[in-house]
C-alpha cells in the first residue's frame, strides 16, 4: 500500500478507532447516538472526524436554538474568557448574573414579581424547583405525568414517567413522588380521563392539601411532543389554586423560541408559579435556572440553593448574547415558520408513507409518529427512517415512550436551503 492509500485507510479507521476506545474507557451506561465522533460544527452542519458532514436536525438535544458556534455567542464568551472564568457566585458575585435574571424575570410569562436562582443543569432546576415548592408549602408530594422526562438525578427519575432505560436497576426512589396519565388522544387517553385519574389519585393515595407541586411539560420532550391540551392546563391551574398547589412548567426543551414563542407557557392562559429552565438558555453552555414567583422563590433560607458552578461567568455570558440574538434575530417567530414548512412537507408525505401516524408539534417542535399496518407502534420503522437518514448525511432524534416517534429540534437559525435539503433526505428516508 502507498503512503496515500495508508493515510487514507487511517483516516477513514477514525471512527471505529475511537468508539473501540470509548466501549474500553467509558460504561455502557453513557450511550451514545451515533457512532461517529464531531470534529468541528457550523451552524446546522457538523463534520466528522472523517471529514464527512451532516445536517443537525437534533440540535444536542434542544440545546442549540441558536446554532452551533454562533458568532455573537463565541463573542460573548471569548471576552468573558477574557475577564475570569470563575469565582463561584455565592463566593465572589458578579453583575452579568444580577442582569440575567433581571431579564428573563421580565421575558417569562406574567407581570407579577418574579426571581430567578440558576444552576448548571436542567436536572438540577427541576430538583430546586421541587425543593423551592416543599420549602414554600411545607408539604412532601409532587405529581408528575406518565411519558414526563425530568432529568436523570434520583428526584429527576422519580419524578420521569418512563421506566426504560431511565430508572431500570437503579431503585428504591424518593418517596412521595406520584404519576397520573398524560392526556394523549392519539393513546386514548382524553383530558377527562387524565383529571379523572388525578382526582382517584388525590382520594387513594395523598390528600391534595399534602401536595407541594405538581410539574409537567407544556410539551412533552422525550415523551413524545405531546403538546399539553389548553383545557387540560386551565384545570391544572384551578386545582392548584383551590388546593394551594405550586403549579411548575418545566420548559428546559420547550424554551427559548422553539415552540414559535419565547416560552411554551405563551401558548396558554393560564401562568405557572414555577419554570425550569436550561438547554439553549446559553448556547451550547451549561446553564439552568429555576423562574418564579418571588414569595415563592424567597422561601428556601439563605444558603439552601445554589451550587459550585452555578450561575458560571462563561455560560452567563452566553446567555446574554442568545437573549440578544433571541430578539434581534426573531427566532420565536422564525421558529414558527419553520414549523409550517416542516408540517407541510410532512403532511404531503403521508400518501406515500403509510407508517405515519400522526404530524404534530408547536412552532419548530414537530414530531412525526409512526405506527405499523397493525396501528400498533412501529420502533423499528423508525430506527430505520434514522439509519437511512445518517447515512445520507442528517441526523434525527427518535423519542417517545415507544420509541416510534421522530422529533425535529434542528437549529432556528438554520439556512433555508440547508433545511430544504434536509428535508429531501428526510423524504428519502420516509420512502425507504
Amino acid at each position: 500500500m502507498n503512503t496515500s492509500l495508508a493515510a487514507d485507510a487511517r483516516h477513514q479507521a477514525a471512527n471505529q478507532a475511537i468508539d473501540a476506545r470509548r466501549i474500553a474507557a467509558t460504561p455502557r451506561g453513557v450511550a451514545i447516538g451515533f457512532p461517529f465522533y464531531a470534529e468541528r460544527a457550523e451552524n446546522a452542519e457538523l463534520w466528522d472526524v472523517e471529514g464527512r458532514r451532516y445536517i443537525d436536525f437534533g440540535s444536542g438535544i434542544a440545546v442549540l436554538n441558536t446554532g452551533h458556534r454562533h458568532p455573537r455567542v463565541v463573542q460573548a464568551v471569548r471576552e468573558q474568557l477574557g475577564r475570569f472564568t470563575h469565582t463561584a457566585y455565592q463566593v465572589v458575585p458578579y453583575e452579568s448574573v444580577v442582569s440575567l435574571a433581571e431579564r428573563l424575570n421580565a421575558l417569562t410569562p406574567g407581570r407579577h414579581a418574579k426571581k430567578t436562582a440558576f444552576f448548571t443543569t436542567g436536572a438540577e432546576a427541576v430538583e430546586n424547583a421541587i425543593k423551592i415548592a416543599r420549602a414554600a408549602t411545607r408539604r412532601p408530594g409532587v405529581i408528575a405525568l406518565t411519558g414526563a422526562f425530568h432529568g436523570r438525578t434520583y428526584l429527576g427519575m422519580a419524578l420521569t414517567g418512563k421506566v426504560v432505560p431511565y430508572k431500570t436497576g437503579f431503585g428504591p426512589f424518593p418517596g412521595s413522588i406520584y404519576h397520573v396519565p398524560a392526556p394523549v388522544a392519539l393513546h386514548g387517553v382524553s383530558v377527562a380521563q387524565s383529571l379523572a385519574a388525578l382526582d382517584k389519585l388525590f382520594k387513594a393515595d395523598i390528600d391534595p392539601e399534602q401536595v407541594a407541586a405538581i410539574i409537567l411539560e407544556p410539551v412533552q420532550g422525550e415523551g413524545g411532543f405531546y403538546v399539553q391540551p389548553p383545557e387540560f392546563m386551565r384545570a391544572v391551574r384551578e386545582i392548584c389554586d383551590r388546593h394551594g398547589i405550586v403549579m411548575i412548567a418545566d420548559e428546559i426543551q420547550t424554551g427559548f423560541g422553539r415552540t414559535g414563542k419565547l416560552f411554551a407557557m405563551e401558548h396558554y392562559d393560564v401562568l405557572p408559579d414555577l419554570m425550569t429552565v436550561a438547554k439553549s438558555l446559553a448556547g451550547g453552555l451549561p446553564l439552568s435556572g429555576v423562574v418564579g414567583r418571588a414569595e415563592l422563590m424567597d422561601a428556601p433560607l439563605p444558603g439552601g440553593l445554589g451550587g459550585t458552578y452555578a450561575a458560571n461567568a462563561l455560560a452567563v455570558a452566553a446567555a446574554h448574547a442568545v437573549l440578544d440574538v433571541m430578539e434581534e434575530e426573531r427566532l420565536p417567530e422564525r421558529a414558527a415558520q419553520l414549523g409550517r414548512r416542516l408540517t407541510a412537507r410532512l403532511e404531503g408525505l403521508r400518501a406515500a408513507v403509510p407508517q405515519i401516524a400522526d404530524i404534530r408539534g408547536l412552532g419548530a417542535m414537530v414530531a412525526v409518529e409512526f405506527n405499523g399496518a397493525d396501528g400498533k407502534p412501529d420502533a423499528e420503522f423508525t430506527r430505520q427512517v434514522q439509519a437511512r437518514a445518517r447515512d445520507a448525511g442528517l441526523l434525527l432524534l427518535t423519542c417517545g415512550i415507544h420509541a416510534n416517534v421522530i422529533r425535529f429540534l434542528f437549529p432556528l437559525t438554520i439556512e433555508d436551503a440547508l433545511l430544504d435539503e434536509g428535508l429531501d433526505i428526510l423524504a428519502a428516508a420516509l420512502r425507504g
